[in-house]
Formats: structure tokens, sequence, C-alpha cells
């Protein structure tokens, strides 16, 4: 699929967001007064900035809001909803932080768990679609939920923690491509399926069904080259997994920290391109480009 700016930088940076209020939530960092509106800050920088950066690749922005309608049958009306809830919540408990200078615990922990919803019931929105089958996997929402939570520890510098899930991200990564590249040749979609013309014999593609590009072709057929993806794939593992834990095992320093969050910002970036750069989905088989 194509691979889209304000997608990847939403996936990004509000995953990051709201990894961080769920750390912040849960109480394991808990700042108070000017620090406490530091950390709230920069959380809700990049969870509202994500967000809105989202609303780019709508055709029509001014619309956004009724999708909050569709929540019993729509992933995405449901991470509106969440969206919503978590960041009210998350309020409420930094601004006891902030201006009392005292945890509401039990605020804290259910904005945290609200925070997390929001992560899970975005890659519910990639992982229920059928026409992808790389996507259709648990490693989906798993990925989605140890990105965020391990970027989130990474910025509140929980260094052992952050090692820990780092590590596991990695692994995690590595075995979703593995079988993430099988799921679409064992999907059992090819193009009598597509056509609806497997009935009447073997199909293959003759001519293009169009003489020019429309939207379906722009949006949701990308081709990458094998070797381009396998080298962004180690470049991906290097920047958002082994640098940074490599850089929180060395004696602390500031400059340091701040290399490995940027280290890790890039590979998810990278990271999210090539979620989206692979995805191959079945239409593609219509037009003959699978």
């Amino acid at each position: 699929m194509h691979p889209a700016a304000s997608v990847i930088i939403f996936n990004t940076f509000s995953g990051l967001g709201f990894g961080l209020l769920f750390w912040l939530g849960l109480g394991v960092l808990v700042p108070t007064g000017m620090s406490a509106f530091i950390w709230f800050t920069l959380a809700y920088l990049f969870a509202v900035g994500g967000l809105i950066a989202s609303t780019f690749h709508l055709g029509h922005p001014e619309r956004a809001v009724k999708a909050f309608s569709q929540w019993k049958t729509s992933w995405l009306s449901r991470e509106g909803v969440c969206a919503v809830i978590a960041l009210i919540v998350m309020a409420i408990y930094g601004a006891g932080l902030v201006f009392a200078g005292t945890r509401l615990a039990l605020v804290g922990i259910i904005g945290g768990v609200a925070s997390l919803g929001v992560v899970f019931t975005t890659s519910m929105i990639y992982a229920q679609m059928k026409t992808v089958p790389r996507w259709r996997h648990w490693t989906t929402p798993a990925m989605y939920l140890l990105l965020s939570i391990s970027g989130g520890a990474l910025l509140s510098g929980q260094i052992r923690i952050a090692a820990v899930l780092l590590i596991a991200g990695g692994i995690l990564q590595i075995f979703a491509w593995g079988v993430g590249d099988t799921r679409f040749k064992t999907s059992g979609t090819d193009m009598a399926t597509a056509t609806g013309l497997g009935h009447i014999g073997k199909v293959r593609a003759f001519e293009p069904p169009h003489t020019g590009t429309n939207y379906l072709m722009r949006e949701f057929i990308h081709q990458v080259g094998r070797k381009h993806a396998d080298q962004l794939r180690i470049i991906t593992i290097g920047l958002a997994f082994v640098l940074p834990v490599i850089l929180l095992l060395l004696p602390f320093s500031h400059i340091l920290a701040a290399v490995a969050v940027l280290s890790h910002i890039a590979g998810v970036l990278t990271l999210r391109w090539l979620f989206f750069a692979q995805a191959e989905h079945v239409v593609g088989l219509y037009y003959g480009k699978r």
C-alpha cells in the first residue's frame, strides 16, 4: 500500500505519546509542579500531534467528527472514542500533579489503561482487514502495543524496563516479518478469486483494466524491491532496537539518552514505512500487480 507520510507520522508519534501517558498513569514516573507540566506537555504533543496528522490523509477532514458515531462496528470510531476518554482522564490526572502535587492513583490507572486502549484500537484498524493478509495476524496489535510501551519507557527514562521491552520488540518484529512474508501466498487469494472468473478456467492478465492509474492503484498498490526491503529492515532493527539498547547499557548520560530516543524514533518511522509499503492489498491481483 502507499505509505502516506501523514499516516506514518500518526502511527509513530501517537504510539509514543500514549505509551508515555501509560507509564505516567501507572505512577512509574510521578512528577509534580512544573516538572509534571513538562512531562504531560511532551506526551500530549506526541499523542495529539499524531492524531491531528492522521486527519491530513482524509479526503474530507471536516467530516472526521462523524466517525465517532460508528463505534459499534468501526475500529476507527472506537479509536476516536477511546482517544477522547484517555486524553480527558489523563488531563484530570495531570492537573492533580501539576496544580496540587497530588497523585490520583485510580484516575491515573484508568487513564493509563485507556491510553493503551487507543493503541490497541489503532492496531485493530489494520489487523481486521481481510484484504491485507500480512496485517491480519496477532503480531500486528502485539507490535503496536510493544512499540508504544517500550517507546514510552524510553521517553520516561525507565532504562531497565525500556531495554527489556526493546529487545522483545526487536525479536517480535523479526518474527512478524517472517510470518508476514508468506501470508499473502498462503491466504488462498489469487487472480481467479480477485476477478471472480475462476469457475471458467485458469485466469491470467491479458490487458490492464485501465490505460492509466486510478485511486485504487495509487493507494493500494505500492511495490518495493526485495533488496531494498531487506536493507531497510536491517536499518530498522539497528535504529529502533539495537542502538537504543546499547546506549541504555552504557553509563547514563543525557546526551546518550537523547541519541537513544532519536534513534528509536527514526527506526520506528522506517518500520512504519515498511508496514505500509510491504502490505500487499488483494486489489493488486485485479490489476496484475501481485
